[in-house]
C-alpha cells in the first residue's frame, strides 16, 4: 500500500525483513524438533541459531532469487552463507516451501489481526464517549433520506458502537480461524517429517496445528479472514456515509473538524468538505476488493497449485494496512466531529410538526376510527404542510373530522418530543451495559 494510507506498525509486519525473520524461526524451531527426534545432530540444530541476531540481507536474497527463480531456495541459500554449508545441510529436512510460506503468512495475519482488534477497540471508545455526550441530543431520524421521526445523536453513535462491537467479535473469530500452522511435507502426509515437528513449531509460534493440510493450509480459512475484513470495511463506510450526509450544506448537523490553515478548495475559499469520510468510503472499496479473490483462492487443483500465491502477496499486506489506516482515521474523525444541536432542531422543525404524524394516526385509531380512515385524515393535513408550508398542528385543529373525535389538548399532547426519547436509557443499557 502507498505510504499515504499506511501506518508503520502494520507495514512492519509485511516487510521483507519481518518475513525472512519468521521463515528463519520456523526453520530453526523445526531443526530443534528434528534433533530431539534424533533425525539430525543436535550440534547442527544449535548451529542454525548462530543466525539468531543476524539481519538478513534482503538484496542478497533477491540476487539469489533472480537466478533460482524460487524465493524459499534463495533464502535457504543465504542462510547457508551465514551459518555455513555444513551446518545448513539439515535445514528444511522433509519440508516443502509451503510449510514455510503458509505458516509465515498465517502468523503475519494473526499479528495483523491483533492490531486491527486494538484499532476497533479504540474506535469503540471514541463512539461510546460521543454517544454518552449526545445521549439526549435530539435530531430527526430519516428513512429513504426523508424526515421520519425524532431520534438522538447519542443513539446514532450507539448503533455504530454496537456494529463495531460485532466487528470486534468477527475479527477475534477471524484471528482464531487463521491462527494455524502446517509443517506436513510435500502433500501433507508427513512422509518425510514427523508430526511432532509441526507440533513443536506451532507451539513456539503461538499457532494451532492445522488438523489436515495438503501442500498448503486450506484456503477457506483465508476466505473467512478476508471476508471479516470486508465487513469491517463496509461498517467504516456506513459511518462515513452518515457523516457525509450530515455535513451537506442543506443539513449541516455535524461536520469533520476543520483545522486552522486548512483549505477546502483550490477554486472556492468558502468550501469545508468531508474529505476524510469521502476518503474512507474509497478505502472501504479497496478493503472489500480482497474478498472475492480470497473466496476464489479456496478452489485449488488437487493438493495445491500456485494460483492463490500472487493474490495473497497483494491482499495480505494491502488489505490489512488499508484497514488499519482506515480505522485509525475514522477514530480521529469521531473524536473531533463537530456537532450542531441547534441545526438539528431547526431541521426537525423544518416541516412544522410533521414528525408527529404517526402519533396522531395511532390516537385516531384509539378513538374508534379505522386505520384507513385515520391514515387519510392525517395524510390530507400532512400534504398541506409539504406542499403549502402549513403548520401541521394548526391544520389538525382546523380539521372538523379530526376535532370530532379528539380534543385540542389531546392533539397537542401528541406533539411532545420527549415521547420519542423515553426509551433511550433502555437502549443504552442494551448497548453499553450497566
Amino acid at each position: 500500500m502507498i505510504p499515504r494510507y499506511s501506518r508503520p506498525e502494520m507495514v512492519a509486519i509485511w516487510s521483507p525483513e519481518s518475513k525472512f525473520r519468521i521463515w528463519y524461526e520456523i526453520e530453526a524451531h523445526a531443526c530443534d524438533a528434528q534433533a530431539d527426534l534424533g533425525v539430525i545432530p543436535k550440534e547442527s540444530a544449535e548451529a542454525v541459531w548462530k543466525a539468531k541476531d543476524v539481519e538478513f540481507n534482503v538484496a542478497r536474497i533477491d540476487e539469489i532469487e533472480a537466478v533460482t527463480k524460487h524465493d524459499v531456495i534463495a533464502f535457504l541459500t543465504h542462510l547457508a552463507e551465514i551459518i555455513g554449508n555444513e551446518e545448513a545441510r539439515f535445514v528444511h529436512q522433509g519440508m516443502t516451501s509451503s510449510d514455510i510460506l503458509d505458516t509465515c503468512f498465517n502468523l503475519q495475519l494473526v499479528k495483523a489481526a491483533d492490531i486491527l482488534i486494538a484499532d476497533v477497540e479504540g474506535l469503540m471508545a471514541a463512539l461510546k464517549r460521543r454517544a454518552l455526550e449526545h445521549k439526549n441530543t435530539i435530531r430527526i431520524g430519516r428513512s429513504h433520506a426523508i424526515h421520519a421521526e425524532p431520534t438522538t445523536m447519542g443513539l446514532t453513535f450507539a448503533r455504530f458502537y454496537a456494529e463495531m462491537d460485532r466487528n470486534k467479535r468477527r475479527l477475534i473469530a477471524a484471528r482464531a480461524e487463521i491462527a494455524t500452522g502446517a509443517i506436513s511435507g510435500a502433500v501433507g502426509t508427513f512422509a518425510n517429517i514427523d508430526p511432532a515437528v509441526e507440533a513443536h513449531v506451532c507451539k513456539k509460534l503461538g499457532l494451532e496445528i492445522e488438523p489436515i493440510s495438503t501442500q498448503v493450509i486450506p484456503r477457506d480459512r483465508h476466505a473467512a479472514f478476508f471476508a471479516a475484513l470486508g465487513v469491517v470495511g463496509s461498517s467504516i463506510e456506513n459511518v462515513s456515509i452518515e457523516i457525509r450526509h450530515m455535513q451537506r450544506t442543506e443539513v449541516l448537523e455535524a461536520e469533520e473538524f476543520f483545522s486552522k490553515g486548512q483549505k477546502g478548495s483550490s477554486a472556492m475559499p468558502h468550501k469545508r468538505n468531508p474529505i476524510l469520510t469521502e476518503n474512507l468510503t474509497g478505502l472501504a472499496r479497496l478493503i472489500r476488493m480482497a474478498v472475492v479473490p480470497a473466496m476464489e483462492n479456496v478452489a485449488l487443483w488437487h493438493e495445491r497449485d500456485i494460483s492463490h500465491s500472487s493474490v495473497e502477496r497483494n491482499i495480505g499486506p494491502d488489505t490489512t494496512i488499508t484497514l488499519d489506516f482506515a480505522l485509525s482515521r475514522l477514530t480521529t474523525v469521531i473524536d473531533k466531529l463537530v456537532i450542531y444541536p441547534d441545526n438539528m432542531m431547526a431541521n426537525m422543525n423544518k416541516f412544522k410538526g410533521l414528525v408527529h404524524s404517526q402519533r396522531v394516526l395511532l390516537a385516531l385509531t384509539q378513538k374508534g376510527l379505522s386505520r384507513e380512515d385515520s391514515y387519510g385524515l392525517v395524510q390530507r393535513n400532512a400534504m398541506r404542510v409539504w406542499e403549502e408550508g402549513a403548520d401541521f398542528l394548526t391544520e389538525l385543529k382546523a380539521d372538523k373530522d379530526v376535532m370530532a373525535v379528539m380534543t385540542i389538548a389531546e392533539i397537542e399532547d401528541k406533539f411532545d418530543l420527549g415521547y420519542h426519547t423515553k426509551h433511550v436509557d433502555t437502549i443504552f443499557k442494551r448497548v453499553f451495559g450497566g
